[in-house]
């Protein structure tokens, strides 16, 4: 892996490690090129996801019927994981060379889904860091599956109903979570750089100011109902499933043993299913947490040297189906 520029003692406590574990990885000179940053490919990925948001808006206001409205609100739901998937991003510093840039776009994808980019920042390096470890904020999503279908089914039903999108939120605030199956709790802000810890408070402000003011702004100008039903519903109910699943297919049905050649998962499945379920390549899972230095653009090339190189062959690389199938304990459905 191709270590990030060295930063100052007072951002000590910001970094990702890479997370090869006892295994060879692929070689120096080729991480080094997959590293390498391309500004425009950065900037065409938000702009896709921001036009198609905006031609889903724009589609659902001009033609008004059910049957084009309620698909769109779906659409959007995907997008909106899309735009956290960009944050995600920026939160690695893999948007742009220049952080000022690379934190500005991030937020911009992230505040408008409710994200407070900084303190995600704290909480993922956490979950990198620590996989499935005692300071993991993340296992309490993932871990312990398969459940069976009547769990797994409650938990995507409640989800569904609205009833968790408070936790999700809270989350993504850095608010103290349970970090283990048996309920233990962390606070997620105290492990990470003064500075870090610092713009995470200051922008939770930001974030909840922006969305204050655009419920205000739509009430004010005459768009309440379609901000409710094109953006609000959307983030707190179709969101909600969409991203629990999603979590549980990249690192359920695992060892659980910290070991990320077997605890994190790359699925595989036809274009289409990516584009809704696993934007910007997030469905290379297994080599995101091997490699966070690289972009999102260069983990299919990753996957490919790795797969060329043998170094897959007893990884957790599935076809999704499968996985799926293993989430409702029906490996051989």
């Amino acid at each position: 892996m191709t270590a990030l520029p060295p930063r100052p003692a007072e951002t000590t406590g910001d970094e990702f490690h890479d997370d090869l574990g006892e295994r060879r990885g692929l070689d120096p000179a080729i991480i080094k090129e997959l590293t390498r940053l391309d500004p425009l490919r950065s900037t065409l990925s938000v702009l896709q996801t921001w036009l198609e948001i905006a031609g889903l808006l724009a589609l659902a206001v001009l033609v008004p019927e059910w049957w084009v409205v309620a698909p769109c609100m779906a659409l959007l739901a995907t997008r909106a994981q899309a735009l956290f998937v960009l944050s995600h991003e920026a939160v690695h510093y893999r948007l742009y060379e220049s952080r000022w840039l690379n934190d500005l776009v991030g937020r911009i994808c992230a505040t408008p889904v409710g994200i407070s980019m900084f303190a995600y920042r704290v909480i993922h390096r956490l979950h990198h860091n620590h996989l499935f470890g005692a300071q993991d904020p993340d296992t309490p999503i993932h871990g312990g599956y398969p459940r069976g279908r009547a769990y797994l089914a409650g938990k995507l039903l409640k989800d569904a109903a609205g009833l968790t999108a408070w936790k999700t939120y809270a989350y993504f605030w850095g608010a103290p979570s349970a970090a283990r199956l048996d309920g233990t709790k962390t606070d997620p802000l105290g492990d990470t750089s003064p500075k870090l810890r610092r713009d995470a408070l200051n922008d939770r402000w930001v974030v909840a100011a922006f969305h204050l003011a655009l419920p205000a702004a739509a009430l004010i100008f005459g768009f309440f109902i379609e901000y409710l039903l094109l953006w609000a519903i959307p983030l707190w109910f179709l969101l909600q499933p969409l991203m629990r699943f999603r979590s549980i297919l990249e690192h359920g049905m695992t060892t659980e043993t910290g070991d990320a050649w077997r605890d994190a998962r790359t699925n595989l499945g036809p274009g289409w299913l990516m584009w809704l379920l696993f934007p910007h390549n997030v469905h290379y899972h297994l080599e995101h947490h091997l490699y966070p230095s690289l972009p999102h653009y260069s983990l299919p090339k990753a996957h490919r040297a790795l797969r060329d190189g043998g170094l897959l062959e007893d990884a957790e690389v599935r076809p999704v189906g499968y996985t799926a199938r293993l989430a409702w304990g029906t490996p051989g459905g």
